[in-house]
């Protein structure tokens, strides 16, 4: 079964909903969004391997290439849900959590 997140970029104003699936050896990802730069990182086909490293990982290296800003959250998004889909994570424990945000209520 599929995983599926929403990532509420409020500071920007987007809304994104990914989507990604295991397909052997690679994620399928697919978002829904507004933002014309995310826009353009939808359906990768991202190989498991390449997400397991922050230096080396298609994931940020795909933002970079969009020229997404450094404090987007939508690339965050994209990595739990290629985590989720490969067992690196518990979809049972994103639940009980609820979700995961920054907080700027110290401003």
């Amino acid at each position: 079964m599929p995983t599926t997140v929403k990532v509420n970029s409020a500071i920007c104003g987007f809304t994104h909903k990914i989507t990604g699936d295991l397909d052997g050896k690679n994620i399928i990802v697919d978002i829904e969004t507004t933002c014309p730069k995310i826009q353009k990182m939808s359906h990768m086909e991202i190989p498991m391997m390449e997400t397991m490293d922050i230096k080396d990982n298609y994931i940020l290296d795909r933002a970079k290439e969009e020229q997404c800003t450094p404090g987007c959250i939508v690339p965050s998004g994209i990595l739990h849900v290629c985590r989720f889909e490969t067992g690196m994570i518990s979809k049972n424990l994103a639940k009980k959590a609820g979700n995961i945000s920054i907080d700027f209520d110290e401003l």
